[in-house]
């Protein structure tokens, strides 16, 4: 049976991901997904979306506000077009979105089921009875605005939804995986991430199943008339009533509501990890890449990044906005997305994939050593000070094509950008 593995708070943020970005983002997150398949598998793939954690971190290594609830309709729609044409190849389907695109999430999951033989009317009511239950059985305060419907050929399948508060300025998300699930209503979610708002009504948690059976009994035995008796038996209980017991702890991530980003933000030693890895495999592995003058030692470091996203256990996500680090964000933090460097990215990890396919994995063999190289030295690996290594980041932007939602990278607006302007 699927179970939570943990919850996380996400600032609401509004806006959209500018074209020069988007398309970007489109491909990498497909190039990776394709090395995920490669070397893991689809089943895997599921796994790592129904993961919290990894979802945030992937989000962030391909250039999203590394802290934003904006994060989920990225990575959702980045996916759908960066695999739209590997769909049949990778036999991996990305339905729905956000709003209006989610209203369609049925409609394409029959049309998958036309195409592959699956039982596409079976997939579209999980689809409507996840949403239900996040939307009716959970009651916290969230309205659902986003509902992603990841599913392979065999029939697997990963949810992702989002809702939101605008009273508390919050989003929560909702993650499910088909592995194991049993019943949609007794603690089915692989995680909700969201910040508490309180007390919660849900219905789901295993140790409601009493409740759920004693609500069908009222509704269907007693009639309405018997209903309003037994609450005005138990509101003469309700002081002697026992309290409930504690919910079980989780891994809970904390996405805050500032913009910087901070030393408590980023384990530093896999940080420096991926600085030495980078610094130390690079001449070996990517000679080619670092005959470009001034970028290529950079993309080594933003591959380790990536590496790490496609190769890394679940414990090596706990500090997801440490892969902002790789490409920056859209908004300057924490510093622009410097446009040569993510080409480059984007370029090798295609270029690793394709000869992959044909039989030839040293480029994708290198890749995986950068993440073991990096995972090896962070244990004595030294390095800047966080904010030592952004500054030199953004001192280096115009160089590397730094660029975010407000312009280019330059010397007054990287001034403006420390002073808050």
């Amino acid at each position: 049976m699927a179970q939570r593995s943990g919850s996380a708070d996400l600032p609401l943020h509004g806006g959209r991901v500018p074209a020069w970005l988007a398309g970007r983002m489109n491909r990498l997150a497909g190039v990776m997904t394709e090395a995920i398949v490669l070397e893991y598998g689809r089943d895997e793939f599921l796994r790592r979306l129904s993961h919290p954690f990894w979802f945030q971190s992937f989000g962030a290594v391909i250039g999203m506000d590394w802290h934003s609830s904006g994060v989920t309709t990225t990575v959702i729609s980045a996916l759908k077009k960066g695999l739209k044409p590997l769909e049949r190849e990778l036999g991996i389907h990305v339905c729905g979105g956000r709003g209006r695109h989610s209203r369609q999430t049925p409609a394409e999951l029959a049309s998958v089921g036309q195409r592959t033989g699956v039982d596409g009317d079976a997939l579209a009511k999980a689809s409507r009875l996840v949403a239900k239950v996040d939307s009716a059985a959970v009651q916290d305060g969230f309205d659902l605005y986003l509902h992603g419907f990841v599913v392979a050929d065999d029939g697997k399948w990963v949810v992702i939804q989002q809702g939101m508060s605008d009273a508390r300025r919050q989003a929560r998300r909702y993650h499910w995986l088909s592995e194991g699930l049993t019943d949609f209503v007794d603690q089915p979610h692989s995680a909700i991430e969201g910040r508490s708002g309180g007390e919660v009504i849900n219905l789901t948690d295993r140790r409601a199943a009493a409740s759920r059976k004693a609500q069908l009994d009222l509704l269907g035995g007693i009639g309405p008339d018997g209903i309003a008796a037994e609450f005005a038996r138990l509101d003469g209980r309700a002081a002697a009533a026992p309290e409930p017991p504690q919910q079980e702890l989780l891994p809970h991530l904390v996405m805050p509501d500032r913009h910087d980003l901070r030393e408590g933000d980023v384990v530093l030693r896999r940080l420096h990890g991926a600085l030495a890895a980078a610094a130390e495999r690079g001449p070996v592995d990517f000679p080619d890449l670092l005959m470009t003058g001034g970028v290529g030692a950079r993309t080594v470091r933003a591959l380790a990044m990536v590496a790490e996203v496609v190769h890394g256990t679940p414990c090596r996500f706990s500090d997801p906005a440490r892969f902002s680090l790789a490409h920056g964000g859209k908004d300057g933090h924490p510093y622009p997305v410097p446009l040569k460097v993510y080409d480059q990215t984007i370029t090798v990890m295609k270029q690793a994939v394709r000869k992959a396919k044909l039989g030839e994995s040293e480029e994708l063999s290198a890749i995986r050593r950068l993440d073991a190289e990096a995972r090896r030295l962070e244990r004595h690996a030294r390095g800047p000070s966080l904010q030592a290594h952004i500054a030199e980041e953004r001192a280096n932007s115009p160089a590397y094509g730094g660029r975010t939602v407000f312009g280019w990278a330059s010397d007054e607006a990287q001034e403006a950008m420390r002073s808050g302007r």
